[in-house]
């Protein structure tokens, strides 16, 4: 069975095929619907052969079907059929909970704290991952993402923005008491001064993740 994975960004899409080619990406953005997304992935991996997809989605996902529309995509992904759209089976996951499975090492308890667009937010315990929705928490004056997130980065710039990186990564230190943290998402590169406990993740075990999904 050969795996197709998606992972849907607020900046690319990008996709990849199990084995050693190279993932395909196309850009993204607030104008970026279902239908186009579906359309753009069949054409940059039309000469890939696939029998299965898994999508990785920023945002809720309850039973295989997406409950909230994007904050930073366009609209009509609720209600959208993407299993006819491909005519293919597929497996939709959270993103971060996508990448949480990926980045785990097969034991204990896993803290993932994706940093992108916003905060993603996954727990993995003995290999059964649990999305959370972790951002829109109340933090100081907003919510962890307003801080945390992309907005946060370029308003407070890279030295303030990883003080609250930092500040928030002992918060769920310690309300989870993971074994593992992992800081992943495309914004992670911008942390010099991991936090004690953490390891930086690596975007390519999205894809891994959604390997693992159907195995």
């Amino acid at each position: 069975m050969k795996i197709l994975t998606i992972d849907v960004g607020g900046t690319n899409i990008k996709a990849k095929i199990e084995g050693p080619e190279d993932r395909r990406k196309f850009p993204s953005g607030p104008a970026m619907t279902p239908k186009k997304m579906v359309d753009g992935v069949l054409g940059i991996t039309q000469d890939w052969e696939y029998d299965v997809l898994s999508i990785g989605f920023p945002g809720i996902i309850k039973e295989g079907k997406v409950i909230t529309e994007p904050k930073n995509l366009g609209s009509g992904w609720k209600e959208f059929d993407f299993h006819t759209a491909f005519g293919k089976p597929i497996k939709i996951i959270n993103d971060a909970a996508m990448q949480a499975l990926g980045s785990y090492s097969g034991k204990g308890v896993l803290l993932f704290l994706g940093f992108g667009t916003g905060l993603g937010s996954a727990i993995v315990v003995e290999g059964k991952v649990l999305p959370m929705e972790l951002a829109h928490l109340s933090y100081l004056k907003g919510t962890f993402e307003d801080y945390v997130g992309l907005r946060g980065l370029e308003g407070m710039g890279k030295e303030k923005w990883q003080e609250h990186v930092h500040a928030v990564v002992k918060r769920f230190q310690a309300a989870f008491l993971p074994d593992d943290i992992v800081l992943g998402g495309g914004k992670s590169k911008y942390i010099d001064d991991v936090p004690e406990g953490c390891r930086l993740g690596n975007n390519k075990l999205a894809y891994e993740g959604g390997f693992r999904l159907w195995k």
